[in-house]
């Protein structure tokens, strides 16, 4: 199968940051070992030597990526490629490559991946946009336009069973008959962060560490996790590391959202919370997860899966999480928590408890082993077929 793969990526100055990319560069080889031809069209090549690369624009803003096609260039991606199947990680792309396949006259099966949801739904069922693409009122439009990829394409792949339900939820009021289209295809774990749990040593009690590995925007709930990082301070029980995951970004970023850099400086300035960035490096990376005790979950509304809590879990770290979207189907029930308290609770359980620790760590090891990049592809590529 020849497998045409187009990447937008959001954050080209730091890689390491995307979690796109990220997917990408694990997913493309474990697609050619399974003996795909693939070819990465992005704004940075991604995969191995076995991959073909063409090298597209990176869009300026977020809205671009979903609003400015190059139908022209997608014309003389498929004519050159011929591809069996082309994929759309911005789903929203997904008309301008079916007018593009028309033009040329391709049978290919076109794929939307549902990598990022503009939206969400309350415990009540009500839908609610995501308010990262809610500037100038532009929510609504991202919605429909994400509607018409739904609708544009023969398979749309989602990460979780949350997101399956979400989406075949919103396409049902948008009047989108997703029929047999969907399939749950979950995003591979980089197997370099991967750490079987009788080998960590991290110190416990005072010692310990929590570890914070996630965006700092805004609607990722960080306010909530700085309220939640001023009352583990005030307990002293365990130190928090933050990532500074973006470092210095764009003016085009930082001009439509500059909550990263406010949230990083509110939690610098509190006691017993270590801001650390790791530089784009992935042994570095790999080396903050190592010697914390454990992690916690982003309180984003809107989650439908997150890379950075499978790589805490896949190094053997337990994560606590809010019960909210796929880290309440995902997180071991009893990490989960409703409100501050049970999350202090927890955190200092998990630095002081060895045996809840050894036991939490296990099965969040555990929780990961299906994500392994070759179990992955065989499900894409069945996806696909």
């Amino acid at each position: 199968m020849r497998v045409l793969y187009l990447l937008n990526i959001s954050n080209p100055d730091r890689l390491s940051a995307d979690s796109g990319w990220i997917f990408a560069d694990l997913l493309a080889p474990a697609l050619a070992d399974a003996g795909a031809e693939v070819t990465v069209a992005a704004p940075a090549a991604a995969g191995d030597v076995r991959c073909g690369f063409h090298r597209t624009k990176a869009p300026g803003t977020k809205y671009r990526a979903r609003f400015s096609a190059d139908i022209d260039e997608l014309v003389t991606l498929i004519r050159t490629e011929r591809p069996d199947a082309v994929v759309a990680n911005q789903i929203e792309e997904a008309p301008a490559i079916r007018t593009a396949l028309l033009e040329v006259g391709s049978d290919a099966v076109l794929a939307g991946y549902c990598h990022y949801l503009p939206f969400s739904f309350t415990g009540g069922g009500r839908l609610v946009l995501d308010p990262s693409l809610d500037d100038a009122g532009l929510g609504r439009p991202v919605l429909l336009s994400f509607a018409a990829g739904l609708a544009a394409c023969d398979r749309v792949m989602v990460h979780s069973s949350t997101a399956a339900s979400w989406v075949s939820a919103a396409a049902t009021r948008m009047t989108v008959d997703l029929g047999a289209r969907l399939r749950v295809v979950p995003a591979p774990r980089d197997e370099r962060l991967v750490r079987a749990p009788a080998t960590a040593r991290p110190a416990s009690g005072a010692g310990a560490i929590g570890i914070y590995n996630h965006r700092l925007y805004a609607h990722y709930g960080t306010g909530q996790f700085v309220e939640l990082a001023r009352e583990l301070a005030a307990s002293g029980t365990v130190r928090l590391r933050v990532m500074d995951l973006f470092g210095q970004r764009r003016a085009e970023r930082t001009s439509l959202d500059d909550s990263p850099e406010d949230m990083r400086d509110q939690l610098a300035a509190l006691p017993h919370v270590q801001i650390v960035s790791d530089r784009g490096d992935r042994v570095r990376y790999k080396n903050l997860l190592a010697s914390a005790r454990f992690g916690i979950a982003p309180f984003r509304p809107g989650c439908p899966w997150s890379m950075s809590v499978i790589d805490c879990q896949g190094m053997g770290l337990p994560v606590i999480a809010p019960r909210l979207g796929w880290l309440a189907e995902h997180i071991d029930p009893e990490l989960c928590f409703s409100s501050s308290a049970e999350a202090v609770a927890l955190a200092e359980r998990l630095a002081t408890d060895d045996e809840f620790h050894a036991v939490h760590a296990k099965r969040a090891h555990t929780s990961t082993t299906d994500f392994a990049p070759a179990l992955v592809a065989a499900r894409y590529l069945e996806a696909l077929s």
